[in-house]
């Protein structure tokens, strides 16, 4: 009897070590046929959601046709909003090499976050450090950069300065409330985005009695009476604003996803005036986030009608284990690169995006270890090509033609703004500028004297 049973054993060694590669080699063979259909239903996306048919005519002083002259159309900015923070301008007195950060910044983003934390932001009562701010906003516009603050209303200790506890929970509150007004209202046309809320699901509410902070299980109704607060302090103070609710953990966890959802929903009972949804895509922090997870999440909160903003991503490549068990290995440079690629294919890829933001330029002053886009001194890593390879050869138009017999041009190009660049026959060169938008006729008659 015994020997029988060294035999089965014997034999399911042999079977299982058959086995096991061919098993494990379906398993990534299976995992590489999801990715690729899910990227490939991205790319239909962006050819038909990030892009619009347009129409140049070229017309004489006397208004006939502009024949058969050179034409060359080059993009030069983007709608969507890519970026990263730009915390390191702003906080430190000192910022090294900064005019190698901004050439870093602006060669390859059109979107910058400034840093708000209350903690930080008014370290002394009375006393907030706005002019921080003023120069680096001012380079932003400058360079055509979108600019937002992070985060008005966060009830953490960066969220709440060491002073305001000696004052009593409702005064706290009036505190809080001019706080966000004199901000929103104070920044007026140098910013018009912000975070309003952070993380209102996962965190304690403002006004709660719970030593805990994070991953406090508040009511929805409570916590949407003060998050319709924050939100109704800053629309008072700049009605045109895009005000965000971001909040994280909703890719991965399907509670959490669903606990902001519902919390949306009595917010939208309300009328709170939210103009957008912030999701974290970094928690938890060293997962390969499945193709699959990442869409639903992004269908499932665009039923709510707000676009949605990717308001923190930070892939590391620090030689941490890659967790989550789509994928296998360790975070390096190359996979760091890989999983960025990815996910800005996807996130850009679904029509209800409009964001995506980078937490951390560089590795020199990161959140995570290894989280940056460049090393300590400013060197590109492989993430950084690929994105900027990504964002500003393939997601960009550019084309040579001619106006014909009928003097005009039809392209279909990324939103966007662009040069018109005609030359005639007789060598004169003449420049003109115009917008790609979504939702509009794109047609346009230039006079070429």
């Amino acid at each position: 009897m015994q020997n029988i049973k060294v035999v089965i054993l014997a034999r399911a060694f042999v079977i299982g070590s058959f086995f096991l590669p061919s098993m494990i080699a379906a398993q990534e063979s299976d995992v590489a046929n999801i990715e690729s259909a899910m990227l490939k239903k991205a790319a239909q996306n962006i050819e038909q959601y990030r892009k619009g048919e347009a129409v140049i005519s070229f017309k004489t002083e006397s208004g006939s046709a502009f024949q058969d002259a050179e034409v060359e159309i080059t993009q030069i900015s983007h709608d969507f909003l890519l970026g990263a923070i730009i915390f390191d301008l702003v906080w430190e007195e000192n910022p090294y090499r900064p005019e190698l950060f901004k050439q870093r910044f602006k060669d390859l983003f059109n979107f910058a976050v400034f840093p708000f934390y209350w903690e930080a932001y008014e370290k002394t009562q009375g006393m907030p450090e706005w002019r921080k701010s003023l120069p680096v906003i001012e380079w932003c516009k400058a360079n055509g950069i979108t600019t937002k603050g992070h985060p008005l209303v966060w009830a953490t200790p960066s969220g709440k300065p060491p002073w305001l506890s000696q004052y009593p929970m409702d005064l706290t509150v009036e505190l809080l409330k001019a706080r966000v007004i004199n901000i929103v209202g104070g920044f007026k046309g140098q910013i018009d985005i912000w975070d309003v809320v952070n993380e209102p699901v996962n965190v304690r509410t403002w006004d709660s009695e719970n030593e805990k902070i994070w991953g406090v299980d508040e009511p929805i109704q409570k916590i949407a009476d003060y998050v319709e607060k924050a939100f109704k302090w800053a629309y008072s103070a700049n009605p045109q604003a895009h005000l965000i609710l971001n909040e994280y953990y909703t890719i991965t966890k399907k509670n959490t996803r669903e606990r902001f959802f519902s919390l949306v929903q009595e917010l939208q009972k309300r009328n709170t005036p939210i103009s957008g949804l912030g999701i974290q895509a970094h928690e938890p922090r060293e997962e390969w986030y499945p193709p699959k997870a990442v869409w639903e999440t992004f269908d499932r909160l665009a039923e709510l009608g707000y676009p949605l903003h990717i308001t923190e991503f930070i892939p590391q490549s620090g030689g941490k284990e890659i967790t989550g068990g789509w994928r296998k290995g360790t975070w390096t440079l190359q996979t760091q690169a890989e999983f960025a690629e990815q996910f800005f294919r996807l996130s850009f890829g679904h029509p209800a995006v409009v964001s995506i933001n980078w937490w951390g330029l560089s590795d020199r002053d990161i959140w995570l270890p290894g989280g940056g886009l460049l090393t300590e001194d400013y060197t590109p890593k492989p993430v950084y090509d690929v994105l900027k390879k990504l964002i500003h050869e393939e997601w960009k138009t550019k084309l040579s033609t001619s106006t014909g017999k009928r003097g005009e041009v039809k392209f279909r190009g990324f939103y966007g703004k662009y040069h018109v660049k005609l030359k005639t026959g007789d060598g004169k060169v003449h420049f003109f500028d115009l917008q790609v938008r979504k939702d509009e006729e794109n047609k346009w008659v230039f006079t070429v004297k």
